[in-house]
């Protein structure tokens, strides 16, 4: 049975690899002082949207109805929810969410209708945690093996240009700057002729120092100031947008050579008032794109006759190391330990019992030794 069109089963390597990143990625998260947090993965329809009914992505929602026919919505993103799981919260708030999420839109190899997010986000935030932000996404791409680049921009400054230009219907027209990485140049200037501000593709063609003038570049300032203090390099792309419209300061995207489409993005928000920041990266991509591998060592026991002898010396490894029972054939044991990439196979059947031996194989080399249980770790290091 095929899965539902946009959606995936994740299972042996691919899926290790996933968890392994994830590992990474809260640990990361921890080590920044973020807290974990939990939200359902299904809403009231109205807080779905919360007031951004124009965006792209609320207007992706799958819609649901329950029983009582409730109009219900499953969550495209975590940054809403935020709504409810800030109030009384002492303040900033630092939490992360790693989970599923859902919009109803065109796949395409990169892009699907259910997808994992891993979010921090900052209650209470100014441009300092804005660059701190920065700096926990850099260190963990590096960790990760990708190689990217944190370009930035702010909404306060596409504002003021836009108030400079004489430019109406400024959500309308952001939408169309965020094309810039799917559409052609030319496209994106004829869409922006209806509202009158094909000019602005000209503008943001101009060199960091003509931007100098307008009053949000101090902002563009500080943020360059502190991600330098934490060490990490951001360029600055004025025709950044993000296309939805709750950003209010700071916007960031993350991108990658190896890779069309944005890995990580962010900015800032108002949350019931409060100024407040964060960003998402996306497990999927990244998965596509991280330079690691399985550090674990695996270890298949082939009991022959001896259950109860390989139940035991199980436990014992499993304390150290991950171990499985094989009830069976060696020649089907060495198939199966070969299937899944284990790393060393014991045999323990009534001779290795009665010498206090086991005959350990690996399975890389193919080289066999009979070594005794107590020393079974220090072999498989």
């Amino acid at each position: 049975m095929d899965t539902v069109k946009g959606f995936k089963d994740f299972i042996g390597e691919e899926a290790e690899k996933r968890e392994k990143i994830k590992e990474i990625i809260i640990k990361k998260f921890r080590s920044y002082d973020f807290e974990p947090a939990e939200t359902p993965a299904i809403e009231y329809e109205e807080f779905v949207k919360s007031g951004n009914e124009q965006d792209e992505a609320v207007s992706d929602i799958f819609k649901l109805q329950d029983r009582g026919k409730r109009s219900l919505a499953l969550r495209y993103e975590f940054t809403f929810q935020l709504k409810r799981l800030v109030q009384n919260q002492k303040l900033p708030y630092k939490r992360y969410q790693i989970g599923e999420v859902f919009r109803d839109e065109p796949i395409s190899s990169n892009r699907f209708r259910q997808f994992t997010q891993c979010d921090v986000d900052i209650i209470g935030s100014t441009i300092k945690e804005d660059a701190e932000i920065l700096s926990l996404a850099d260190t963990i791409l590096k960790e990760l093996g990708v190689d990217a680049k944190i370009f930035f921009s702010n909404r306060k400054l596409l504002n003021e240009i836009f108030e400079k230009e004489s430019i109406k219907e400024r959500e309308k027209v952001i939408k169309e700057i965020d094309k810039l990485d799917k559409l052609s140049e030319k496209e994106v200037r004829n869409n922006l002729k209806k509202y009158k501000a094909e000019k602005l593709i000209a503008i943001f063609k101009k060199p960091e120092s003509y931007f100098k003038k307008y009053e949000s570049y101090k902002d563009i300032i500080e943020l360059k100031k502190y991600c330098k203090f934490y060490n990490v390099n951001i360029e600055f792309q004025p025709s950044l947008a993000r296309g939805l419209s709750y950003y209010n300061s700071s916007v960031f995207e993350i991108k990658s050579k190896e890779m069309k489409e944005t890995i990580v993005a962010g900015g800032s928000y108002l949350i019931n008032g409060i100024q407040s920041t964060g960003i998402s990266f996306g497990l999927d991509r990244i998965s596509n794109l991280a330079k690691i591998k399985s550090d674990k060592k695996q270890l298949l026991i082939v009991s022959l006759a001896q259950d109860e002898k390989a139940i035991k010396l199980a436990n014992d490894l499993r304390k150290e190391m991950v171990c499985s029972i094989f009830y069976g054939k060696p020649s089907k044991a060495l198939s199966y330990a070969n299937s899944k990439n284990i790393s060393y196979v014991i045999f323990l059947g009534e001779k290795e019992v009665k010498a206090k031996k086991v005959k350990l194989k690996n399975m890389k080399t193919g080289k066999e030794i009979l070594t005794t249980i107590n020393n079974i770790k220090k072999y498989t290091k």
